[in-house]
């Protein structure tokens, strides 16, 4: 794993602490590279099921300024939950409110304003405290999280909804080789969640392996009390799901189902913990 700090006490479990916070400024460089590069006939080809790369824009100039206005201006106000909503109905409903209401604003004018508030997302996050506490990653069941996993979160997003982008204009994904090894670390942080009604013997391990420069092992250990990333590798994990790169950050972002990457895998052992370890969703979904 790509991982450079000591972890505080309360969340071994999620494994080293993973710093991200030298890549924000070369990931909006890469993004506004992409958009500035975009033919007029590119903005309306769908980025995702439902959104156009404008939308898919549009949704990122949001998240920008969500970040800002939260955890740099102390800004509170904004949409609330609605009876019974869900955190992920929720997350939908004002992520398609703010897409809708960006209609108006054509590419020309979205790219500036991208540009502008990017450069001070990635001002902001080079000045946080990576051990500080911040807000929730749901999809590895912390709340609230350290700030390098919530900081490695936004990046992971940003870079995603990049290579969407790309795909969607008949561009692969991204080979540049800072990026993918941190995105895929931060992904397999949602392993233990993933596996947590998944009863074991303390100490079987299930492994994900992923294959090529960019990837890795990561080991999922069962303890007494939850799956932990912290817990040395020992003796033969029950199971071993061996990956390649590109498979496991489509499933993890729900780009793939999990039949599809299972079918894609090389199985090594326990064919039923395989097929819990990827149901892992590192989205909110």
């Amino acid at each position: 794993m790509n991982s450079q700090l000591d972890d505080g006490p309360s969340h071994t479990w999620l494994g080293p602490p993973i710093d991200v916070r030298p890549l924000f400024a070369p990931e909006h460089a890469a993004l506004m590279a992409t958009l500035r590069g975009l033919t007029p006939a590119d903005w309306g080809k769908e980025a995702v099921p439902g959104w156009t790369v404008r939308d898919l824009a549009a949704h990122l100039l949001g998240d920008f300024y969500g970040r800002l206005a939260r955890d740099r201006d102390g800004h509170r106000d904004g949409p609330a939950f609605a009876p019974g909503e869900s955190l992920e109905a929720f997350i939908h409903r004002i992520n398609h409110e703010w897409v809708d209401a960006y209609v108006r604003v054509s590419p020309a004018a979205l790219t500036d304003t991208l540009d502008l508030i990017g450069g001070q997302i990635a001002r902001h996050f080079e000045a946080t405290n990576l051990h500080s506490p911040s807000l929730g990653v749901s999809w590895a069941g912390v709340d609230p999280a350290p700030m390098w996993l919530d900081s490695a979160r936004d990046l992971t997003e940003f870079w995603t909804h990049r290579q969407q982008i790309r795909h969607a204009i008949g561009q692969d994904t991204d080979p540049d080789p800072r990026f993918l090894p941190v995105v895929l670390d931060t992904f397999l942080r949602a392993l233990p969640h993933t596996l947590r009604e998944i009863a074991a013997p303390v100490g079987t391990q299930i492994q994900v392996h992923i294959d090529g420069p960019a990837g890795g092992t990561w080991t999922a250990t069962a303890t007494p009390h939850h799956w932990s990333l912290a817990e040395p590798a020992t003796g033969h994990p029950a199971t071993i799901v061996h990956l390649d790169a590109e498979t496991a950050w489509r499933l993890c972002t729900r780009g793939i189902q999990p039949d599809t990457a299972l079918a894609h895998a090389r199985i090594d052992g326990d064919h039923d913990l395989a097929e819990a370890a990827c149901q892992i969703v590192s989205i909110i979904y």
